[in-house]
């Protein structure tokens, strides 16, 4: 009877967390349906629904221009990142060869040194190979991830080496192994490493902002900060949290798409050596 009750208990926790988590959340979609008056109050069924918020987000920018940048730079950066992560954390647990652990060592440090940092350099670059205005600019810095090499890395250093040694002895070449053995048997880490990394990319707001001066190539993002910073949106609360819904929406509905790949690969991946 003590175990039940403790256990009944630990749900009730859960709950509440859970409730506290997620509300702030639905007040923001409940906020964008209901008249500005209202939103004052912390309520979640308003009296009156409107879809005014939204209409006016359509009215006064682009933004499915804005989506569809967003949707372009952030799959092609997490197919990049995929590939490269792949073939490189592939090369770090399975391949033997001098300095191997060194470079591993040192990629890993390179996640200490912040974005702000190498900003300029990277700015200058974009400069100097003409990229500035241009979709390069937003994908190509952003095409090796040296988190998404670790996760896999740690992921394919428990693929079965028999089978490995079995396809080289078939004449497989190493890229053959990597996509059409390895791959298919990886999918939790491929999911998390793509999750994490089209998240990163769809949020990123700081770069496209420095690289990106055309409203025809930016990113949603930065179409929506620009929109609630700098007055479009006429101080009008119900407009700025619709814009920040659409925002969000298409992140949260790839997560609950892919979230048993995701904590499947979060639960083994990052505990083995």
């Amino acid at each position: 009877m003590k175990i039940k009750l403790l256990k009944y208990l630990g749900y009730l926790i859960l709950v509440i967390f859970a409730i506290t988590f997620i509300y702030p959340f639905l007040w923001m979609i409940s906020a964008t349906l209901k008249p500005e008056i209202e939103i004052q109050y912390p309520n979640l069924i308003p009296s009156e629904f409107s879809l005014k918020s939204y209409y006016n987000v359509f009215m006064k920018i682009p933004i499915g221009r804005a989506f569809f940048n967003s949707v372009f730079v952030s799959g092609s950066v997490t197919a990049l990142v995929l590939v490269f992560s792949s073939m490189v954390g592939y090369a770090l647990a399975q391949l033997k060869f001098r300095g191997r652990e060194l470079l591993f060592s040192i990629m890993l440090l390179t996640m200490m040194i912040p974005f702000q940092v190498t900003l300029i350099p990277m700015y200058v670059l974009m400069v100097k190979f003409g990229w500035v205005n241009t979709y390069m600019a937003l994908i190509f810095p952003a095409m090796i991830s040296v988190f998404g090499i670790f996760l896999l890395r740690q992921y394919f250093k428990a693929f079965p080496k028999a089978l490995i040694e079995v396809a080289r002895l078939d004449g497989c070449s190493e890229l053959y192994i990597v996509f059409k053995l390895v791959w298919p048997n990886s999918i939790p880490a491929l999911v998390t490493v793509g999750i994490i990394t089209f998240m990163n990319s769809w949020n990123d707001v700081l770069w496209p902002i420095i690289v990106i001066r055309k409203q025809e190539l930016m990113t949603m993002p930065q179409m929506v900060t620009l929109f609630a910073t700098g007055g479009q949106a006429d101080a009008q609360m119900g407009t700025i949290l619709a814009a920040a819904t659409l925002l969000a929406i298409p992140v949260v509905v790839l997560y609950l798409i892919f979230q048993r790949q995701f904590i499947e690969s979060m639960a083994s991946s990052g505990i083995k050596g």
